[in-house]
């Protein structure tokens, strides 16, 4: 029996050989199903010399037409996308063998799931680290609880139906469109529970080509919107003073030392144990700088 059809969401801008990388690899996946992949060019000129057709094996390249940035892009590909199931790969990672028809398998699996993950690797000046999460089925309150990076949006392959009937398109409003992956996991969690392949399906390159390298204010802002939009926080003080101390870092790195020593206070009453908190006090009083932070997670595969 043949698989199900599927269009793979590359939303890129300005990248035009990281892009091509991307949809080779989606192109190369072991896979018995058609494979259609959907670029979505966001402000900046769609490149026709992408496009490929025929056969089960083609691309589209299409111009985002709603909200620029990344949650309106992917939203103007999944309208796009005519297929039953629907995936991201974000222009600056690639898929490794095996990820479509492992998650496909998986979500046919499970009937009532709708989203499905899997693990990544990182790649890091050089380096690489496996990010994996060992089970295979996450909830809304353990997303609360940790964010767990390794559920990365590049990973996401989605039943159209469900995106489109129960849990709804990706939340254009988020400012700066920073966290627009974790609340759409939330988002999903809180309908049914999210299904995970816990191998390294997903290369993601970390580094200054990330368009959120280094943007405090933003992480600040769109992390402060994701507090008041999910009060249920309250109920994890672990995932609460997670967020409140990834804010104080952040406002730390911007030199808003006040705010930054409030944020932290929220956070280590919460937990105390909060490592964030206390990297947030270390940068607002200057004993180090939040580039070099930075530059030590990032070398054993971590972020803030």
């Amino acid at each position: 029996m043949t698989s199900p059809s599927t269009s793979v969401v590359i939303a890129t801008r300005d990248r035009p050989l990281m892009v091509r990388e991307a949809i080779d690899a989606v192109l190369a996946q072991d896979y018995d199903g058609r494979v259609e992949v959907v670029v979505v060019a966001d402000q900046s000129e769609p490149d026709e010399s992408l496009v490929r057709l025929g056969g089960d094996r083609s691309v589209r390249v299409v111009r985002n037409d709603r909200t620029p940035g990344l949650a309106g892009a992917r939203n103007t590909g999944i309208s796009a996308s005519p297929s039953e199931f629907v995936a991201f790969c974000d222009d600056d990672d690639y898929w490794l063998p095996g990820k479509l028809r492992s998650q496909v398998d998986a979500l046919l699996a499970r009937p009532e799931a709708g989203l499905c993950t899997s693990g990544i690797r990182v790649e890091y000046d050089g380096d690489t680290f496996p990010r994996l999460l060992r089970r295979d089925v996450v909830s809304f309150e353990e997303l609360l609880r940790n964010r767990h990076t390794e559920l990365h949006p590049s990973t996401f392959v989605m039943r159209r139906s469900v995106l489109l009937e129960r849990v709804g398109l990706v939340d254009e409003h988020v400012p700066g469109g920073f966290g627009e992956d974790y609340e759409f996991l939330l988002r999903c969690a809180k309908a049914h529970p999210i299904v995970n392949v816990p191998q390294p399906f997903v290369a993601v390159r970390w580094g200054k080509q990330s368009f959120f390298f280094r943007r405090w204010a933003t992480m600040s802002d769109g992390l402060s919107w994701l507090l008041e939009r999910y009060p249920e926080f309250e109920s994890s003080p672990q995932g609460s003073a997670r967020v409140r101390g990834q804010i104080a870092f952040a406002q730390a790195s911007m030199g808003h030392r006040r705010a930054a020593l409030r944020w932290a206070g929220q956070s280590l009453r919460r937990n105390p144990r909060e490592p964030r908190a206390y990297l947030a006090a270390a940068v607002a009083s200057r004993a180090v700088s939040p580039d070099r932070v930075m530059e030590l997670l990032h070398r054993r595969g971590r972020g803030i």
